[in-house]
């Protein structure tokens, strides 16, 4: 399903398990933080959870914005 889309329009995969992601053919690819928390962190506090979901959001947005010829993880 994931290409089928990415032939619409690019799409950007946010996971926990990048393994799991390139198996399933995800071309644009986000490490998030952990399986109960994606996006976030119980244990930081607000401010820092706040800044960490800004960080992935931005990389994120960035992955959709680079031409990619193959699968790519964006790790930073």
């Amino acid at each position: 399903m994931v290409k089928e889309i990415e032939r619409k329009l690019p799409v950007v995969h946010m996971c926990t398990i990048v393994p799991i992601s390139l198996t399933v053919g995800a071309n644009r690819i986000v490490p998030t933080i952990a399986i109960p928390h994606p996006l976030g962190d119980p244990t930081r506090t607000p401010e820092e959870e706040k800044a960490l979901r800004r960080g992935l959001v931005e990389r994120a947005l960035k992955a959709l914005q680079t031409e990619i010829t193959e699968q790519t993880v964006f790790t930073k």
